[in-house]
């Protein structure tokens, strides 16, 4: 099943055995690296993704096979196949399918390892050499509320329409001081309370 792609460019994965394709380090990897940074070959892109060229090009034929890269354009050295991302991003969704819960649930486990430590490499990296502007702007938000899984659904259609606009206009209409951010956002719903009105179990012997 190919994936299709959204009006934001991203690619949108329900396909379990795509999601299961993805659900790897070295290719996480490779498509990140493609989608940041644009076409490149596979002697290229192995350094980045901490494989060899042989096993690069491998990984590259399997995502191509699930239609999440393809053949770009030649560069200069036509004898070099140089692949690009299709899309500009990636999500997935679940279906109620079973199988289709566990194969996002190990995507989405191999996402939030391969993210863990950005926010920490960040502000002992980057954050110290950005001009003050930037750096007000920069940082971490960690904010709880209580809402429906409606109303939390609202929030994110929300977030994503006002993100729309500059996901999508051109490279030539972007300020001239104008710069990559990295919008991490984590949706983490916590675990359902106890219902009150459920006694609460005692352990040990009864009267």
């Amino acid at each position: 099943m190919e994936p299709s792609i959204n009006e934001l460019g991203d690619v949108e994965i329900t396909d379990p055995r795509t999601m299961r394709a993805l659900a790897h380090p070295v290719r996480l990897a490779i498509l990140e690296r493609l989608q940041r940074h644009g076409p490149a070959t596979a002697t290229e892109l192995a350094p980045d993704v901490g494989a060899t060229p042989t096993v690069t090009s491998w990984h590259l034929r399997h995502l191509a096979g699930f239609g999440l890269v393809r053949d770009a354009e030649p560069g200069p050295d036509r004898r070099r196949r140089r692949w690009e991302a299709v899309g500009t991003g990636m999500r997935f969704e679940p279906s109620a399918d079973p199988e289709s819960g566990d194969a996002a649930h190990a995507l989405a486990q191999q996402m939030f390892l391969r993210y863990a430590d950005l926010p920490a490499r960040w502000i002992t990296e980057v954050e110290p050499g950005l001009d003050p502007a930037w750096r007000r702007l920069g940082g971490l938000a960690n904010t709880g509320v209580t809402v429906s899984a409606d109303e939390l659904a609202a929030i994110l259609d929300g977030i994503e329409r006002l993100l729309a606009p500059y996901l999508t206009r051109d490279a030539a209409d972007r300020p001239a001081d104008s710069r990559r951010v990295r919008l991490m956002r984590y949706v983490l719903p916590e675990a359902a309370a106890p219902d009150p009105e459920t006694p609460a179990h005692r352990e040990g012997p009864t009267a």
